[in-house]
This record gives structure tokens, C-alpha cells and sequence, in this order.
């Protein structure tokens, strides 16, 4: 039983040639040579494909793999490159709530003299007279003393 009925993996000769040259010369992350490997094992241009299992066996990774790459593979319309190297995002990662003003406000906060019936302040403290100042977004204790403690505020 032929691997790979469902997204043949056929390669031209400059292709293997490149994947050759990632999987024995210069320096790359390992996911990169692993997926080149598992290109070069399931190249129906070559001749007969080993069964999916021979071939997760001889290359140490499992039959998911080998579907997950001739599946992107068949998603990047046979771009060798574009499947073996790393995905790129789509959406950006969110941005933090806290910028320059954030924090000007939170040491500003911060160094102030604390409210009455308070020795001093906290963070949870900070937490709450944060949530109540307009012009200053939500932000949890935890963020709060990230933001103080990278720019050297202590709380005694």
C-alpha cells in the first residue's frame, strides 16, 4: 500500500537538490531538517514510496508528521521552502495594555503618598486606585509590579 494517496508529494530535481543541501550542509533548526526529510522520503518522483509507517519508523517521527507535511505541502501549492521552513503568524500577537503613559501614571501613583488608613502602598492597593483613574487601563497586581520593577520602583 502506497504512502500518501491523498497528497502526493512529487518533487523536481532542483527541489531535492535543495533539500538535500538543508538536510547535510550548514546550520538550521531541527524542525526544518526533520521536515526536509520527510520530503525527501515521500517524493513520489523517484519511484515507489515506502508505507507511511516504514518510513515514520526509519526517519524517527510519527504518521502525523508525515500527514501534517505533505498536508502543507499541498497547502503551499508544492513551495518547498514555504513548507519546511517555520509558519508565519497571521494575527499579530495582542499588544500590551501598557505604554509610556501607563507607566509614567504608575510611578507617579506609585511614589505618591499612600491614601489615609495606609502605611503604604501594595500592589493590589495600586491595583484598585489604578481601576478607579480614567486614563488608566485595567491591569492586574501581577502587571502592575512587572511595570514598577522594571524601572527600578520598589514598594517598602
Amino acid at each position: 500500500m502506497p504512502s500518501q494517496k491523498k497528497r502526493p508529494v512529487t518533487l523536481t530535481a532542483q527541489d531535492r537538490e535543495d533539500l538535500v543541501r538543508v538536510t547535510t550542509t550548514g546550520v538550521r533548526p531541527a524542525s526544518m531538517i526533520m521536515r526536509a526529510r520527510v520530503l525527501l522520503a515521500l517524493d513520489t518522483s523517484v519511484g515507489e514510496v515506502d508505507p507511511k509507517e516504514v518510513i515514520a519508523a526509519r526517519l524517527g517521527v510519527s504518521g502525523e508528521t508525515l500527514r501534517l507535511v505533505a498536508k502543507r505541502f499541498a497547502e503551499t501549492s508544492g513551495d518547498v521552502h514555504a513548507t519546511i521552513a517555520r509558519k508565519q503568524r497571521d494575527l499579530p500577537p495582542v499588544p500590551s495594555p501598557v505604554t509610556g503613559q501607563v507607566e509614567a501614571r504608575l510611578i507617579a501613583l506609585a511614589c505618591s503618598s499612600p491614601p489615609p488608613g495606609h502605611a503604604r502602598w501594595s500592589l493590589r492597593l495600586l491595583e484598585k486606585h489604578a481601576a478607579l483613574a480614567e486614563d488608566l487601563p485595567d491591569l492586574d497586581h501581577s502587571t502592575i509590579g512587572r511595570v514598577l520593577k522594571k524601572r527600578g520602583c520598589v514598594l517598602i
